[in-house]
């Protein structure tokens, strides 16, 4: 058997970060078995699904880095085919057709919970002909599920999961204007695209029962379903914006990698021992439903940045100026020269080893591209007293005067400086690297220095005589 699994999003939103971790499960599941991942838009909700909302999906998805097999495809672009397998069960004496008006459902529920009774459809037009039809109403078309036993799903994840049939109505499979419910339409595109694995959250478990009434009913073959636990908060709530419940280009524009951002959606709910840092290969070739929890996860984006800063270390210097260089352009409000980008990458192995986020390397790499004078923070500002510049000035003379004007030799004269003077080399470097950086942190200052070059460095150490 080829293995088949889909993700089948609705667009109504942007791509959710739990979204995010339902594509890559199946489409690692699909990549590790050899097999097929299948992307279905589910946008028959026509009133709340954009066009908008597709591309941010498939925006998602791409930088993600989660590719699927053949085209995308529109549910709602089914329609007719769906339609006709209701008519076939409707046919079949499977299905039948429900007169009943808004206004007698409306006191159907009322009445039931006045009882105290569970809301669902009674059955009133279960078994009544077609004859008994009042004029001028459109009929619906719902199920004949059956009324007694038990369904039993061997869920790939959660086990045996038994539901009494009785607790289950006849659902509606067309509407009264012919479109089809959501309840059919899946269950069609997963017959007809081949569908072998059905991986989502369990929020979607009631649907699961209900659906497989309708496999049932067409003789067709069930899926396998395995049902992954939702995505709660570090402190164990249900997951909202205050948490990182936001869309997977919210993530992006936050400054993490997609590779960071899929190792950690992946051990979010599945595990591998205690392996922590998995590549995309390494998942592949590890990855299955086994492996996936029964219990919530949470999410900590303390561990997501951890993991985002191990993937800067290890990411391409070039990659990373072209991530930092639009965030550098907004805020010098200029375009980055060909030099610009040879500097920074030049600068960015020691620039990457304190960054967690692409916003913060931005941030970090932008002293080096900064107009003359600099800006000074308040601690910078207190080093620049006259005794920082009285040592800045004698600095000067020195890299003046230094024919290997490296990190090496830069750093030998100011220990030398600092061993004449009897005092320690940071008393001496603090007010360089504010001179050079505007900051007390930054990477190793000699470095600095010799990427910024002669004439910049002592430039940088002129301008703090003239701000005093």
């Amino acid at each position: 058997m080829t293995v088949v699994t889909r993700f089948a999003p609705s667009p109504t939103g942007f791509l959710h970060i739990g979204g995010g971790r339902t594509a890559l499960f199946n489409w690692l599941y699909a990549r590790r078995m050899g097999g097929t991942f299948l992307l279905r838009i589910e946008d028959t909700d026509r009133q709340r699904s954009t066009d908008a909302a597709v591309d941010a999906i498939l925006d998602g998805l791409k930088w993600l880095g989660l590719d699927w097999d053949g085209e995308a495809v529109s549910q709602f672009g089914r329609k007719d085919r769906h339609a006709e397998v209701a008519h076939q069960m409707l046919a079949a004496g499977k299905a039948y057709r429900c007169y009943c008006s808004p206004e007698e459902l409306t006191a159907m529920r009322d009445a039931q919970k006045a009882s105290g009774q569970p809301m669902r459809y009674d059955g009133r037009w279960r078994d009544r002909p077609d004859s008994d039809a009042p004029e001028g109403v459109a009929p619906v078309i719902r199920l004949k599920a059956p009324q007694e036993g038990e369904t039993v799903l061997k869920d790939l994840v959660q086990g045996e999961v038994t539901v009494q049939n009785a607790q289950l109505d006849d659902l509606i499979l067309l509407r009264a204007d012919g479109t089809p419910t959501y309840l059919l339409a899946v269950v069609v595109d997963d017959h007809d695209m081949g569908v072998t694995h059905v991986v989502r959250g369990d929020d979607h478990l009631t649907n699961t029962f209900r659906q497989i009434q309708i496999f049932n009913a067409m003789g067709w073959d069930l899926p396998q379903f395995g049902h992954i636990p939702l995505i709660h908060g570090a402190d164990g709530a249900k997951l909202s914006k205050r948490h990182g419940a936001l869309g997977v280009d919210a993530y992006r524009d936050l400054g993490y990698l997609p590779e960071a951002v899929r190792n950690y959606l992946l051990r979010l709910g599945w595990s591998h021992g205690d392996d922590e840092i998995i590549s995309t290969e390494q998942a592949i070739e590890w990855f299955n439903l086994e492996g996936i929890g029964r219990s919530a996860s949470r999410f900590d984006f303390a561990k997501l940045d951890s993991l985002n800063a191990h993937y800067m270390r290890q990411a391409d210097d070039s990659r990373l100026v072209g991530l930092i260089a639009p965030r550098l352009e907004a805020d010098l409000g200029r375009s980055l020269t060909d030099a610009d980008r040879d500097l920074l990458t030049r600068a960015m192995n020691g620039l990457k080893q304190r960054a967690r986020t692409v916003v913060d390397l931005a941030q970090s790499a932008r002293f080096y591209l900064a107009p003359r004078p600099l800006a000074y923070d308040d601690k910078a500002a207190a080093l620049l007293d006259d005794k920082g510049r009285a040592t800045l000035a004698e600095l000067a003379v020195r890299f003046a005067n230094e024919v290997d004007f490296t990190a090496a030799a830069l750093e030998a004269q100011v220990r030398a400086f600092a061993e004449e003077r009897g005092e320690k080399l940071g008393k001496l470097a603090q007010p360089l690297r504010a001179a050079l950086t505007g900051s007390t942190v930054s990477p190793p200052i000699f470095e600095v220095a010799e990427l910024l070059g002669r004439d910049e460095t002592l430039a940088r150490i002129r301008d703090t005589a003239v701000a005093a």
